[in-house]
């Protein structure tokens, strides 16, 4: 097994068992850790819900959390935040987890390598439209796409892809030099200032995941709202 360098630039590079084509390294190793965290976790905190007063610090904490994500999805859908709830919260919760253990020797977060933020990246691309289309139905969203008139589609269809690209490397980008920046702290100079920027770290963490997935409510708010809608939204403005 490899061990993390600074020289390493991502956790793809980091070997923990290769045999013929099997490459298992740690970007897959921490990926499926989290989801296993998030997985059983749940479990566990769900297995004994309570409705009244005398309920658990961890099911408080989860009521706490899917509360502020709810609210945070209506202030930008306004209606069907439900609907939306499941997909935003658990990318919320993987990359802001992805993101917490950082303080942890030795782990590497998965977000800090760009195979994994280009698939949640991907993610989000399939499913903007097919929000778009469960809301407005196939022509009335694919009519987007030729608005205002027929020649912009390629247009809109590279807008489409640069945003994508734009998630998948801001998070990367964000994540990487974090890891990196800390592991030359940690090699130059005395404790302190590495364990404050590791505090910072978890801050920068939380905010990365909070960008990720307010930009993909903002993509899906896009796709699931009708044409008509945008137009009939300023005359309100406008009467009030």
């Amino acid at each position: 097994m490899e061990v993390v360098g600074i020289d390493q630039i991502s956790p793809d590079q980091v070997i923990f068992f290769a045999w013929h084509f099997v490459t298992i390294n740690a970007t897959l190793v921490y990926t499926w850790l989290i989801m296993a965290l998030l997985v059983f976790g749940s479990i566990a905190i769900t297995r004994n819900l309570s409705s009244d007063r005398t309920m658990s610090r961890w099911q408080n904490l989860l009521e706490v959390i899917i509360g502020t994500i709810r609210s945070e999805i209506r202030e930008i859908v306004r209606e069907g935040a439900d609907s939306y709830f499941p997909f935003i919260g658990t990318l919320f919760l993987f990359i802001f987890l992805s993101n917490l253990l950082t303080f942890i020797p030795g782990y590497v977060a998965p977000t800090s390598s760009l195979t994994t933020t280009t698939a949640l990246a991907i993610v989000v691309f399939f499913a903007v439209p097919i929000y778009g289309i469960s809301k407005q139905g196939v022509t009335e969203y694919l009519k987007e796409y030729f608005r205002p008139v027929f020649f912009f589609f390629p247009f809109h269809v590279m807008g489409e892809i640069s945003r994508t690209l734009a998630l998948a490397v801001r998070l990367f980008g964000n994540m990487m030099s974090h890891e990196k920046v800390i592991a030359i702290l940690l090699a130059v100079t005395p404790l302190f200032f590495p364990v404050v920027m590791q505090v910072l770290g978890l801050l920068i963490g939380l905010i990365q995941a909070y960008i990720f997935v307010v930009l993909t409510m903002v993509y899906i708010a896009s796709a699931t709202q009708t044409h008509e809608d945008a137009e009939h939204k300023p005359k309100v403005q406008q009467t009030t």
